[in-house]
Order: structure tokens, then C-alpha cells, then sequence
């Protein structure tokens, strides 16, 4: 869309903005663990077995200490017994229990990294299969490093919260409420001191954790529009150093920057005081049970009595609940922020894909006794097939090429209309080129064709058929295209050359190549077909790397091609080797052209000037030239005639 292109990614928390929050975090939640469980339903039970059989093998263990003073240690004292067997065979059987507690957190463990990392893995398999079904609109729209957050950033927050957060939870609230009924147990008077001391820490957490939660959120859209910003100026480094605007991207880096300085800093000094505050409430309500309760202890009352192993074993439990409590206020944050992430991944899993109600598809086709079937194998003639629900039969149509825009109306908003009234037709074998100033509509045009974008209005018709009602694989199969902006891919340049048609032999790699003329700077590059090309073919030229794009469109033969600005980066003398190949490679196919040099399109069937997304003139270079209007204009600088 090289006419208009939006490159929006998010700029939260910024000044002046309000700040970002999470919607519906008990949704989000839900549908996490939804997810979860939908695919480690077994797994997750034997967590939640584990999670319960650690906390008891603890608990006893804690509980074994009133036991050991009351029954064991004061009467031997008491008595001066040095008969230590029966203490032994109680201390072996809290040790069976602990390590059973030992091999029930191993199991836990082990499947908590099966079931964290099988999740990721599948959420990043839908993310990127959903990508893919996402139509251009939507990269166009969104910042690329704003997009790649999601799969490291926004997963990783995941990844903490389905391994930490979710068991430690567990863990916590199953400790809670069974270390809670053994201290009711134990003395319900102490309990109420303690429960008085927790008031106070849920409300330090609840004060903390509204205020980090926020600035969690605002952290990740931050993280996401400064990775977008990196993107952004990695990809264009050379612009940035032609025109010395190296301060003014550092002092928008800086900026950005600062903003997501701001939302970390916010986000985790409150969560990271909630830890200290809420220890040193702990250790308070421990000071406080200890002073009460040796007091009771040595009073002997009989209504509110409590043994010396008793309380021991109430100081421990009073130790045992804070840390719990603790543990799920700072868990609390961690799960703020994951939803954070998990609402920017479940906003793109939840993005429209690209609709499709095509039902003609394109296949190899053979003649057999005068009648047009469908061909197993590749036969360089291709049919529509029609498959028709009214009778249950299935046709086939010749593929010709033959290309219709009936008064085509396009806006990439329904505002704002780019192009009007478009009135073309390209009969078969035709080489149409589209001419007219930069923003003109000429890239559009193509874009309609192979339905990147869908038109507000008109029809375009391919072989007398709505190019809605053809499947778009097929209908963009049917289109060899070369890009302005060639992509080339890591891998090597036979790979790159075969992106075209994956299947595709050597011969076949080698016989495209020639076709392009790229064949001799191939066989001079260090490892010939076989060199690897990284960043993009980085370590090539503009020229070369157009060659191969060239390549790749010849080698997928296709009946349709669109040539957008396909020689814009290659030499005078490269362009006459080249034009020789595209020629080669265009005849006998409808061949949509756009170029700016107009001495590259002189023998085209049909050239078509545009302005501002209307069609102002159409015809031969000779008739075009003897009219004297806006082509004559453009190619020869001279001003054009009034009419």
C-alpha cells in the first residue's frame, strides 16, 4: 500500500493520557485457566494433588511440635527417662511424611514446566497461525515491534504466572485455610490476634497493589510501543544517518524511554515495599502472640490454658500464616501484569481474520476429446472450477487472463475515497502500465486486484467472474507479483528462488534464474545457488536482490503478473539485461505494470494515467504522446496542451 500507509502502534502512558487499565481481569482470567485446563486437564489435577499433599506433609510436621514437648521432651525431663526409641520412631515417621512432601513438590514441579511450556508453545502456534490469516489492513496499521512484544514480552509475563503465580496461589490459599483451623484449634484467642494482624496487612496490599496494578499495565503498552520504536529505526538506520537525525530519534527513544521508565518504576516500588511491610507486620503479630501467650502459658488458667508445646506450635503456625498471605499479595502483581500481557495476546488471537467466500478455485488443466479437465500434474494451462450447488456438477472455464474494473470506487476508510470510478479492462496477454504521480493510486489498483484490500464499490471481474466469489489462495496464486520493497528471506538462494514454487527442482530453480538474468551473479557469489543470505539480503545490492524477487515470480508461472516499480532499483545497463527476461517472462500472460521511468513501459498495450485515484488518460504511447495531455506531459517535461 504504498499510498497511504499507517504505521500506529501505541503510545500508552504517556503525559496527559489516561492511564491504561486492565478490562475484565476476572475474564481474562478465566480464560486463561480455560485454556489451560482445556489442554492439561489430568496435569493439573496432579498438581492440585501435589500442591495439597506438600502443604499437609508441612503442616504435620509443624503440628508434631506440640507433640514433641508435651509427649516426649517433658515427661523425659520430668521423669529423667534416657529412653529415646519412642522419640525416634515419632521423628522417623515425620520424616516418611516430609519426604513424601519432598517427592510430591518434585512431581509438581516437573509438571508444572510441562504444562507452562506445552501452553506457551500452543499460544505461540495460534498466535502466528492466526498472523497469517490476519489481512494486510492490519500490519499496515499496527507497529511491527509492537506486534513482536506480544510473542516475547506479553508471553513471558505468561510464562511467570502459569509456573509461579497460579501454583503459588494454590499453595497459599490450601496453607491458609489449613493452617488457620489448626490455630482455632490450638487457641482460638491468639487466632482472633493474628486474624487482627492480617486486617492490616490485606489492607497495606490492597493499597498496593490498586496502585502498582495500573502502572503494571501501563508498562507492558509501554514495553510495546518502545519495541516498535527500536523496529522502526533498525529497519530505516540509513535514512536516519543520510539525513543526521541521529539526536532527534535518540531524544524520541528517550522519551519513550522514560515513559516506560516511569510505568516500571511505579509499577514494581509499590509491589516491591508490599514485601518488607508485609514481613515486618508478620514479625509484629509474632512479637505479640509470643508475649500474650507465654503469659497464658505461665498463668495456668484453665479457660484460656495453653501447654508450652502448644504455643510453640501456634508461634510457628502464626509464622506460617503471614507467609502465605505475603506470598499471594506479591503473587497478585505478578498476575496484574500477566493479564496486562495476556490482554494485548488475546486481542490479537481475537483480531478478524481475512474473510473468504470464494468457491471458484484455479486448477492444472489438460484438453481431453474437446473438454477442459483437471490435470494431476503441472501442465502450464490452468481453468476455473466451478463447483455449482443447484445440481451438484462441476465445470471448468479456460483461465485467459482477462482483467475488468466495471467503475471501481476504494478508500482504505470509507471517508476517505483513494480511488474513483475506475473504468479498466485488460484483454489477455496485455501489458498494462499504470503511470501518474507518487500517491496516485497506481500500488492501490494492484492491491484490489489480488484482494488485498476489498473495493466500497463497482466490480472487478476476472475471466467474467467477481473476484469475490474466487478463493483468494487461488486467486493470489494466479498472480506472479514483484514488490517495490523486495522481502528476501534467511536461507539460502535457491530457497529464495523457490519460495515461489516450493516443489520446484534444481533445473527448474536454475532455468527462472536465466529467465531474470540473475543466473551470472548468482554463479559469482561465494557458494553460488547455495550462498546464504541473512537480513533481508543484506550482503547483496538493490539491484541483485530485485533480480532474485524477479526470479521467484518466474519461477512460480503464473498467468497473471504485476510488475510494481519492478526495475526501480536497478541500473540503466542492468535494466536492458532484465527488461530482455521480464519480456520472456511476461509474453503470453496479462501483465499489470507500474513504473516511473515511462521509457520502461513505450511498448505496453495499453498505458493508463492516473491522478489522484482517477483515470485521466488511456492508450498507446503514440496516442498518448499525440494528444499531447498529461502523459505527454510526464514524459517528455514539456507542458501539456489545453484541451
Amino acid at each position: 500500500m504504498a499510498e497511504q500507509k499507517v504505521n500506529a502502534g501505541p503510545r500508552g502512558g504517556r503525559r496527559g493520557m489516561p492511564r491504561p487499565k486492565v478490562e475484565n481481569p476476572g475474564k481474562l482470567f478465566s480464560r486463561i485457566m480455560g485454556y489451560v485446563f482445556k489442554f492439561y486437564p489430568v496435569h493439573m489435577i496432579t498438581v492440585v494433588i501435589c500442591i495439597f499433599v506438600t502443604v499437609f506433609a508441612s503442616l504435620q510436621g509443624t503440628l508434631f511440635t506440640k507433640s514433641l514437648i508435651n509427649t516426649y521432651i517433658q515427661p523425659m525431663v520430668d521423669s529423667g527417662s534416657t529412653d529415646f526409641h519412642p522419640l525416634l520412631m515419632a521423628m522417623i515417621r515425620v520424616a516418611i511424611f516430609y519426604g513424601i512432601g519432598v517427592l510430591a513438590a518434585f512431581i509438581q514441579a516437573k509438571t508444572m514446566i510441562f504444562i507452562n511450556q506445552g501452553t506457551l508453545k500452543r499460544l505461540r502456534e495460534e498466535l502466528f497461525v492466526h498472523m497469517e490469516s490476519l489481512p494486510i489492513k492490519y500490519f499496515d496499521t499496527h507497529a511491527h515491534g509492537d506486534i513482536m512484544s506480544v510473542y516475547t514480552n506479553d508471553i513471558d509475563t505468561l510464562r511467570q504466572m502459569i509456573s509461579q503465580s497460579i501454583p503459588q496461589m494454590l499453595n497459599s490459599a490450601i496453607t491458609i485455610v489449613s493452617v488457620l483451623v489448626s490455630m482455632i484449634v490450638l487457641s482460638p484467642l491468639l487466632t482472633l490476634i493474628t486474624l487482627l494482624m492480617v486486617g492490616v496487612m490485606l489492607f497495606c496490599s490492597a493499597m498496593a497493589t490498586k496502585s502498582s496494578g495500573k502502572n503494571f499495565v501501563a508498562q507492558q503498552k509501554n514495553i510495546g510501543a518502545l519495541n516498535g520504536y527500536i523496529e522502526e529505526m533498525m529497519t530505516g538506520q540509513k535514512v536516519v544517518k543520510v539525513f543526521n537525525h541521529e539526536k532527534d530519534s535518540i531524544e524520541k527513544f528517550d522519551q519513550l524511554n522514560e515513559d516506560l521508565y516511569k510505568s516500571a518504576f511505579k509499577a514494581n516500588a509499590y509491589s516491591g515495599a508490599l514485601g518488607p511491610i508485609n514481613a515486618q507486620l508478620g514479625n509484629t503479630s509474632y512479637v505479640i502472640c509470643a508475649m500474650i501467650g507465654g503469659v497464658i502459658a505461665l498463668s495456668n488458667n484453665t479457660f484460656l490454658g495453653i501447654t508450652v508445646g502448644a504455643l510453640a506450635t501456634f508461634l510457628t503456625l502464626n509464622q506460617n500464616f503471614s507467609m502465605p498471605i505475603n506470598q499471594v499479595s506479591m503473587q497478585f502483581n505478578s498476575i496484574i501484569m500477566a493479564l496486562a500481557g495476556a490482554e494485548r495476546i488475546f486481542k490479537l488471537l481475537d483480531e478478524q481474520p481475512e474473510t473468504d467466500d470464494g468457491y471458484v478455485m484455479l486448477v492444472d488443466a489438460e484438453e481431453k476429446d474437446g473438454q477442459v479437465v483437471e490435470a494431476d500434474h503441472h501442465t502450464g494451462h490452468w481453468a476455473w472450477k466451478h463447483y455449482h450447488k443447484a445440481d451438484n456438477t462441476t465445470t471448468y472455464q479456460p483461465m485467459e487472463g482477462d482483467v475488468t474494473f466495471n467503475d471501481v470506487d476504494f478508500g482504505y476508510t470509507d471517508e476517505k475515497m483513494v480511488l474513483h470510478n475506475i473504468v479498466l479492462h485488460a484483454l489477455p496477454g496485455q501489458k498494462i502500465a499504470f503511470v501518474g504521480s507518487t500517491g496516485a493510486g497506481k500500488t492501490t489498483i494492484t492491491n484490489l486486484i489480488n484482494r488485498f484490500y476489498d473495493i466500497q464499490d463497482g466490480k472487478i471481474r476476472y475471466d467474467n467472474i467477481n473476484i469475490n466469489k474466487i478463493k483468494k489462495a487461488d486467486l493470489r496464486r494466479s498472480l506472479g507479483i514483484v514488490l517495490q520493497d523486495t522481502h528476501l528471506f534467511t536461507g539460502t538462494v535457491k530457497e529464495n528462488i523457490r519460495y515461489g514454487k516450493l516443489g520446484a527442482t534444481d533445473e527448474e530453480v536454475i532455468a527462472a534464474a536465466k529467465l531474470a538474468n540473475a543466473h551470472s551473479f548468482i554463479k559469482r557469489l561465494p557458494e553460488g545457488y547455495d550462498t546464504m543470505l541473512t537480513g533481508d539480503g543484506a550482503n547483496l545490492s538493490q539491484g541483485q536482490r530485485q533480480l532474485l524477487a524477479i526470479a521467484r515470480a518466474a519461477i512460480a508461472d503464473p498467468p497473471v503478473l504485476i510488475l510494481d516499480e519492478a526495475t526501480s532499483s536497478i541500473d540503466t545497463r542492468t535494466e536492458k539485461i532484465v527488461q530482455d527476461g521480464m519480456d520472456k517472462l511476461m509474453k503470453g500472460r496479462t501483465t499489470f505494470v507500474i513504473a516511473h521511468r515511462l521509457s520502461t513501459v513505450k511498448n505496453s498495450d495499453c498505458i493508463v494515467v492516473l491522478e489522484q485515484g482517477r483515470i485521466v488518460e488511456q492508450g498507446t504511447h503514440d496516442e498518448l504522446i499525440a494528444k499531447k495531455q498529461r502523459y505527454y506531459q510526464l514524459y517528455t517535461g514539456k507542458k501539456a496542451e489545453t484541451a
